[in-house]
């Protein structure tokens, strides 16, 4: 008996020698966790900032409900296999979640706007923002914005000033546009829905935050900031200023089209901003937001909007290493932009998002916690909203939005239920942002943190979406990673054979959609309704105002701008940091003419055939 005894003993001890240290750690710390999630309140840091959240809310029953549900794993083994796939929220794999908690203090939502002129958007964004402390503002800009042009009375141009979106092509404008809104403050945070002349917008974002700055200690002093003061408050305005821009250039060959310069140059403009974010301590604000969801308004299907969005992430990871970067200087400035729609594999988009990008953040380019955490934002899907039985769009957002939030998105903007035929209504707008604050203070569910970790159909969903992206990487790899397979037109290809796909369903009614091809009004009128709507469009009057306010901000530039584009292009010729003239460029210049003037150094965008 003895014997045998010690010869369990001695296989025992044979075992645990087997067993790898970060076993026990994972094990240690899944019951540490447990038992910190167990008390009334947790408590966690931020950048440097300390928070106190409670643990548990009180239902109108009496009910204590835990925001984090805790699994009740006692087999080691289980403890062990959850923590590596899922662990809690706010730790690696960070599948549930980048951060252990939501924000108390702030809702994800995101206030959307554009219209008309900078004046008629900053009023909107007033009124949208009016009943929240945290303004999280998000920009859209009209076609002529986009594309990089300055209002003009051509035809052509005249037409789309201020239509689908503001009007923006002068620092002065920008500064009109976020007037009233104090850009360094912790509770204001700005997007910037622009891709091609990003650089420049940015640098008129940056310049407006630095100006207001400037313009608060003149008032405060009465009198200007000499030198080294200004040194001190331009400093203070870059390292504070929250937000996003898009910035993906990548997306736009492959679903969007508003590139207007070659890939090449702006690969190399969006590595200057992130090099100048670098140098100037701008770690608050994103350079990029790597962006699926116009992949997926293009006619993608979950999976690939995923694994496309992911694998331009990982394009741009390598370029900036490319440059001499360090990987925890750059990936924390990086977010993300996916769509969610009405298919089953986006209730886990975020989880896989999270996990692949934290496995590789960690494993192959060493980075450190901050690197590995995926943040994005969530928009509800615009292809999913129809002119028919307008009112049913509504309902498809709420669920879309009810996922994103079940999912711990960072942000969320849904989508007004009109959007399907014109600009958004101040009314439609505000039954949008409701559906948001409906799901976030009134579900019940909601008041917990973490209601899909368990779930069979989500693990199983998980795994799968998983596999299937890092197949899709197998084949981009294939044709040579992202740029090889763009020069092919791979994406742009797989794209459209899913849009024609999910189109022939629809079409077919093999694929039902209520009031679309099932569950019809037979009593609708679709002809006589479009022709009683009011379409949203900017008046003459609102264009003629950017076009005088674009002629007085060149008059009074008119003896500087050559020199500063001429500076902007010999930087641009030596391979010095365009971005860093840009800071000085957009003081004196339009966006037009920057466009222009970097045309002829850079090159237009042309698309492979």
């Amino acid at each position: 008996m003895n014997q045998a005894l010690t010869g369990l003993k001695l296989a025992l001890a044979d075992a645990r020698e087997q067993v790898a240290p970060e076993t026990d750690e994972l094990i240690d710390q899944y019951q540490a966790s447990s038992l910190a999630f167990e008390k009334d309140e947790f408590v966690y840091q931020v950048r440097d900032r300390e928070f106190r959240v409670p643990l548990y809310t009180t239902s109108l029953s009496h009910s204590k409900i835990p925001k984090i549900a805790r699994p009740g794993f006692s087999d080691p083994g289980d403890q062990y296999r959850w923590m590596r796939k899922e662990n809690f929220a706010g730790q690696f794999p960070y599948t549930a979640g980048v951060f252990p908690l939501k924000r108390a203090d702030e809702d994800p939502t995101r206030m959307f706007a554009g219209e008309g002129g900078p004046g008629d958007t900053n009023r909107r964004f007033k009124l949208l923002s009016s009943a929240y402390p945290a303004k999280r503002l998000s920009t859209a800009f009209d076609s002529v914005t986009l594309y990089g042009f300055d209002p003009d009375r051509r035809p052509d141009i005249y037409g789309k000033i201020g239509t689908s979106g503001v009007s923006i092509c002068t620092l002065e404008d920008v500064k009109v546009l976020y007037d009233g809104f104090d850009l360094c403050a912790p509770n204001t945070s700005v997007s910037m829905t622009i891709n091609g002349p990003a650089p420049m917008m940015l640098a008129m974002f940056l310049n407006t935050a630095i100006h207001q700055q400037m313009d608060k200690f003149e008032k405060d002093h009465g009198r200007k900031p000499d030198e080294k003061e200004a040194a001190k408050i331009r400093t203070f305005a870059l390292s504070s200023v929250r937000g996003t821009v898009q910035a993906d250039i990548l997306k736009e060959d492959q679903g969007q089209n508003t590139c207007i310069f070659s890939i090449e140059f702006a690969l190399k403009m969006m590595g200057d901003i992130q090099q100048y974010f670098i140098d100037h301590q701008v770690k608050n604000f994103y350079s990029v937001s790597i962006s699926g969801y116009h992949i997926a308004e293009a006619g993608a299907n979950p999976i690939t909007q995923l694994a496309l969005t992911l694998a331009n992430g990982f394009t741009y990871v390598e370029y900036y290493l490319s440059r001499g970067m360090d990987i925890d200087e750059f990936a924390p400035s990086l977010s993300f932009f996916f769509s969610n729609g009405m298919d089953p594999e986006y209730t886990v988009i975020g989880r896989v998002a999270r996990r692949i990008w934290a496995v590789a953040m960690r494993y192959k380019y060493k980075g450190n916690d901050k690197s590995q955490k995926l943040k994005y934002h969530i928009q509800t899907s615009g292809r999913s909203l129809h002119a028919q039985d307008i009112q049913f769009n509504d309902i498809r957002t709420t669920l879309q939005a009810l996922c994103a939030i079940y999912d711990n998105c960072n942000s969320l903007h849904t989508n007004a239920f009109d959007e399907a035929i014109t600009t958004p209504s101040a009314e439609s707008v505000r039954r949008a942002l409701a559906i948001q604050l409906i799901i976030n203070r009134e579900w019940g569910l909601a008041k917990n943190e973490n209601p899909l970790q368990g779930s069979f159909i989500v693990d199983e969903l998980t795994n799968l979406v998983e596999e299937a992206v890092l197949v899709e990487f197998e084949r981009i790899t294939e044709r040579g990673g992202v740029l090889g397979a763009m020069e092919t037109g791979y994406q742009r290809g797989k794209i459209q054979e899913e849009s024609m796909y999910y189109e022939h369903l629809k079409h077919s009614g093999k694929l039902p959609l209520i009031g679309i091809n099932t569950f019809e009004d037979p009593d609708a009128d679709y002809a006589d309704l479009a022709n009683h709507l009011e379409l949203s469009r900017a008046t003459e009057a609102q264009k003629d105002v950017q076009l005088e306010r674009l002629d007085a901000f060149k008059a009074t530039h008119q003896n500087e701008r050559e020199i500063a584009l001429k500076r902007l292009q010999e930087t641009a010729l030596c391979g010095g940091n365009m971005f860093a003239e840009l800071m000085e460029t957009v003081k004196v210049c339009s966006l037009g003419t920057i466009t222009g003037a970097l045309y002829e150094v850079g090159g237009k965008y042309r698309r492979n055939m």
